[in-house]
């Protein structure tokens, strides 16, 4: 590889003009964001997912000038993942950004927690996220680069109560991130996640809407709020984008300061 000078730095470099790419889940919550942060930066975007949106991400994508599909797929069923990237390639004529983003958090006291909750989550937010890196990485070794992001969590950190599994999960999906980082760099490959905090979506507005819950969050976040989706799309565009080509195994948190406190 031909070294670089400083003076060949310019703000391209947070481009992603031409590149096709993956979001699980990229039609609801921060998958969405994710999306549309992708194809405002220049990227055709491919999301698997079992909801349906009506539409609104592929307008939203449509509306940024690029290019949207859409297939209905349970990631977590026998050869998905195959047919996912393989649908992603014939469409879109490859792939060169897979973002992991789908996932589940069944929520029971410790003693109600069982095997259904800790199998379904596993499935999800762990085995998915490497049967669909080990499916990308067959097209990107070939090509000599690519970006895999895994969406992780602050509890890629911390322990977390009334979900075991959710916790285990995305400690191992770090710990995946790390080892596909070591298999993969060599082959111009980078693996990295993000690690949202505690963010204002559906997901959180029960916890939001208590006065006593919703104040707890906010006393641990330095910034004094709760983030925006706005908050990680940049992140997820360096992470995605050539700027961050000697980024890799790493894991950027994105929390207002949480894990400080």
């Amino acid at each position: 590889m031909n070294r670089m000078a400083i003076g060949d730095f310019s703000m391209d470099f947070f481009s992603l003009a031409g590149r096709r790419a993956i979001v699980t889940g990229g039609n609801t919550g921060l998958g969405q964001a994710f999306s549309l942060a992708l194809a405002k930066a220049g990227a055709d975007v491919f999301v698997p997912s079992l909801m349906d949106d009506d539409g609104a991400t592929g307008r939203l994508v449509e509306a940024a000038g690029r290019r949207y599909e859409f297939l209905k797929a349970d990631i977590t069923a026998p050869g998905v993942a195959a047919r996912v990237i393989g649908t992603c390639a014939e469409r879109l004529g490859g792939i060169d950004i897979l973002v992991n983003s789908a996932g589940i958090c069944p929520m029971a006291e410790v003693l109600e927690f069982g095997r259904p909750q800790w199998d379904a989550t596993v499935a999800v937010n762990l085995t998915a996220a490497f049967e669909l890196g080990h499916e990308a990485a067959k097209r990107m070794i070939p090509q000599k680069s690519g970006k895999i992001i895994n969406v992780c969590s602050l509890f890629s950190f911390l322990g977390g109560r009334w979900s075991s599994a959710y916790a285990a999960t995305k400690h191992g999906l770090a710990g995946f991130t790390k080892a596909y980082c070591d298999e993969l760099a060599m082959h111009n490959i980078q693996v990295n996640g993000i690690a949202p905090g505690y963010y204002a979506t559906e997901i959180t507005r029960k916890t939001r809407s208590d006065p006593v819950t919703n104040q707890r969050v906010l006393d641990h976040i330095p910034a004094g709020r709760w983030g925006e989706p706005v908050d990680l799309m940049g992140a997820l565009v360096f992470l995605a984008s050539p700027a961050s080509n000697y980024v890799n195994g790493h894991l950027l948190v994105v929390d207002g300061g949480y894990l400080v406190r």
